[in-house]
């Protein structure tokens, strides 16, 4: 009987081709969620960075929240905002969701 176990288990050296197959396989994989999943999303934070840093009074913008406003001040973290006559609401650069073309649709950055 022991002599049948012997006579069934692989040799040494006849693994190596099932390893690198499956060292490809784990390495397709990891491939695929980088150009599906990983490169997009952070080509969309480089823009909104971006988008962020090139903000400028006058910009027509909406927040996160539905805001929608006129930039009228900028500091380095906050926004102030113009949403009607004399009414201003100042917000963080963050919470700005994108700029507003003229043709009144927005460019979601997000």
């Amino acid at each position: 009987m022991i002599d049948l176990a012997y006579a069934s288990a692989q040799s040494p050296g006849a693994g190596g081709g099932a390893a690198l197959t499956q060292i490809l396989f784990l390495a397709s994989i990891f491939a695929i969620f980088y150009f599906l999943l990983i490169r997009p999303q952070q080509k969309q934070k480089r823009e909104r960075e971006r988008m962020l840093r090139t903000l400028k009074k006058g910009d027509r913008v909406f927040t996160n929240g539905g805001l929608l406003g006129t930039i009228v001040g900028l500091n380095e973290d906050t926004v102030v905002l113009r949403i009607a006559d004399q009414v201003k609401v100042e917000c963080l650069r963050s919470a700005i969701g994108g700029v507003r073309t003229p043709g009144g649709e927005g460019k979601d950055s997000a």
